[in-house]
């Protein structure tokens, strides 16, 4: 018989491949798995007129594959291996659960509305991370793509999904995933996934899949069933037994998977998870890899590593892993750390000093070797030399606002003076700015940890999220733990979603209105875009103070921020902020200004030939302007704003004079 997996070559940039799962043919189906520990493996097939059977013959390397010459999309199938029928570990959708049969799926069957979609370059990117159930009161990926445009209108230009592989019930932040090809039907079907990522790209925003390579869900996980050499017998993590990526068929299975995402689904890039937990001592890591397989797409890969490695962002041809960007947590470690004076688990390792927000600025992160208390060892390497588009900051993600016991958002632990001063240095930062759903009005809602899992282990989720907490060396206070709201309960889930009509409130229509100036200034401005390094630089210009100034030949932008309580003077004949030219600083925002939420005597800003006076909390955004021809400071500040146009949730713009 003709080979059936002939033309359905996986083709990664490593080599190709046959892939695992349920594939169509012009012959039919073919099955194809990994199930080294099983001599005999068959596939039963549900369809509205019964079930049959196909035995699948043994390829060699554990690999057995057969051809379905009557299947057709739409079919039911598990694997049967001793006895057990299974979901096939490369299914691309479950409909009746992690538990249930998979289904054959067309992936070529939708019809993109972006016929000359193209994946654009990573610089620039401004990212929105979102939970597609906690984005919006229906959770599902249809939904999703109603507010999009608000997005849009926001100022983002990419989205970052939290990651979508089927777990267990109906509720999960992404990381318990266990069926890592399958979209979680509780979000829609693969189709309607292909539709949110088709609309995103419609409105000219990229899009980002988080995914799990470091271990998988505790509940629903059927891996072993097939091949105990999925799991490293010496390999754990705290979430469990890491990966057997030294097996070649294991560290296929997940770079089809990757692709899968960038080819099936036209996902942009991919964020990979706590890549310091995946452990690979193979001559080239699984992350370089697939780093490999995105970049041959002109996607790209973005790693969370909290051991700050240069060598992850560093380009393949010097010597790297060719990875786009990293997670870059030290800036909001450090201003964590300023803002509320915590010191638990891994924020006793920082001061929160405007030294300390200075150095991290001015290099992507602040650990560059020296010793790091929580780890008991030195972290990091140096990273002044890298492109800062490879660092991605925050003041608020996923990990920051959940992994607290109450979930609580940065706005309701800091004053709202001190919230918009940050969030101005966030959106302004030369840097890759995320921002996490909600954040952009202050949302009420928190992001507390929930899932659904069955049976003890869900029984057992409150307790052993205390003991993650120890483990961390997160030591919150009895009052705050016995608070903490229960994982399992539909309640905490529902809590998580995000409110949209507070964006008609004055309180969070203000915060919103600066998120919008800012991105749309940073939009309008080329030189906020991922400028490279000796365009711009960062200072300590007073005791509490600091200034990021981009270097523009149509005059110099100086931007002036900090979070001490006080007015602080600064020196005037500092070259740092000195004007040029016979030049004078024009204000062109202000994060204290009224229409933000401040009060007019919070700007507290004024400059002449001697010095400056900038009012804390806050931030000002200045311009250097010609003397000659320049409109008064007040119009001025209103011509160089970016109009804003209304969203039907939205009021029309305030009056913002400064």
């Amino acid at each position: 018989m003709p080979d059936p997996l002939s033309h359905l070559i996986h083709a990664a940039e490593t080599g190709s491949f046959p892939p695992v799962g349920a594939n169509l043919s012009e012959k039919g189906v073919v099955y194809r798995v990994w199930a080294p520990d099983h001599r005999e493996v068959r596939v039963m097939i549900e369809t509205p007129r019964g079930l049959r059977h196909i035995d699948l013959d043994a390829e060699g390397d554990g690999y057995f594959s057969g051809l379905d010459t009557a299947g057709h999309a739409g079919d039911l199938y598990r694997f049967e291996l001793g006895g057990k029928l299974l979901p096939d570990p490369a299914s691309r959708y479950q409909p009746r659960g992690v538990t249930g049969p998979s289904q054959v799926i067309d992936p070529h069957a939708y019809g993109w509305l972006t016929k000359g979609w193209q994946r654009p370059p990573f610089a620039g990117r401004v990212i929105y991370e979102l939970h597609v159930g906690a984005f919006t009161p229906e959770g599902t990926f249809t939904s999703a793509i109603t507010r999009l445009d608000a997005l849009v209108e926001l100022g983002v230009n990419t989205i970052e999904l939290m990651p979508l592989a089927d777990f267990p019930g109906e509720r999960n932040w992404g990381y318990d995933g266990v069926l890592l090809f399958a979209p979680a039907r509780c979000y829609g079907t693969p189709e309607d996934l292909r539709a949110l990522v088709d609309a995103a790209h419609v409105r000219g925003l990229a899009v980002i899949l988080d995914v799990v390579y470091n271990h998988i869900g505790p509940s629903g996980n059927v891996l072993p069933e097939y091949a105990r050499d999925f799991f490293h017998v010496e390999r754990t993590n705290i979430w469990g037994r890491g990966f057997n990526y030294d097996e070649a068929a294991v560290r296929r299975f997940f770079i089809q998977n990757a692709c899968q995402w960038l080819d099936e689904y036209r996902f942009d890039g991919l964020r990979i998870d706590a890549v310091h937990a995946i452990e690979d001592e193979t001559p080239r890591h699984l992350v370089a890899e697939i780093a490999a397989a995105a970049r041959a797409r002109n996607a790209w890969t973005v790693a969370e590593d909290e051991r700050n490695q240069v060598d992850v962002i560093t380009p393949v041809s010097k010597g790297g892993w060719g990875v786009d960007a990293l997670w870059s947590d030290d800036l909001h470690h450090t201003m964590r750390v300023a803002l509320t004076g915590e010191k638990e688990a891994h924020f006793k390792s920082y001061s929160g000093s405007i030294e300390e927000w200075v150095k991290t600025l001015a290099q992507g992160w602040f650990y560059d070797g020296q010793f790091f208390s929580h780890w008991e060892r030195p972290r990091g390497t140096p990273a002044s030399h890298v492109p800062p588009e490879r660092f991605v900051v925050c003041i608020s993600n996923h990990d920051q606002v959940g992994n607290r016991p109450l979930g609580d958002r940065l706005h309701e632990v800091v004053s709202p003076d001190v919230y918009r001063a940050v969030s101005m240095v966030l959106c302004l930062s030369p840097y890759t700015p995320m921002l996490f759903m909600g954040q952009e009005w202050a949302a009420g809602s928190p992001f507390p940890f929930f899932t659904d899992l069955p049976g003890e282990i869900g029984a057992n989720m409150a307790a052993n999220r205390l003991k993650e907490f120890a483990h961390y060396g997160a030591n919150y206070g009895r009052e705050v733990l016995e608070r903490m709201p229960d994982p399992q309960r539909a309640e905490t889930f529902a809590s998580a979603k995000l409110n949209w009509s507070e964006r008609n409130r004055s309180d969070h229509r203000r915060v919103l209105k600066l998120y919008r100036d800012c991105l749309h200034l940073r939009a309008k401005e080329p030189v906020f875009q991922s400028p490279s390094r000796d365009r711009w630089s960062v200072r300590q210009v007073g005791p509490h103070v600091l200034g990021l100034r981009w270097d523009d030949p149509k005059g110099d932008w100086l931007l002036l921020a900090g979070v001490a309580s006080k007015t602080e003077a600064l020196a005037h004949d500092d070259p740092f902020i000195r004007n040029l030219h016979g030049r004078r600083w024009r204000i062109v925002l202000a994060s204290n200004e009224p229409c933000f939420g401040g009060e007019p005597e919070q700007i507290l800003w004024r400059g002449d030939e001697r010095s400056m006076v900038v009012g804390l909390p806050g931030a000002v955004l200045l311009r250097e302007v010609d003397n000659e021809g320049t409109a008064s400071a007040p119009a001025a500040a209103k011509e160089a704003r970016m109009p804003v146009a209304s969203g039907p949730a939205m009021d029309g713009p305030l009056p913002c004079p400064v």
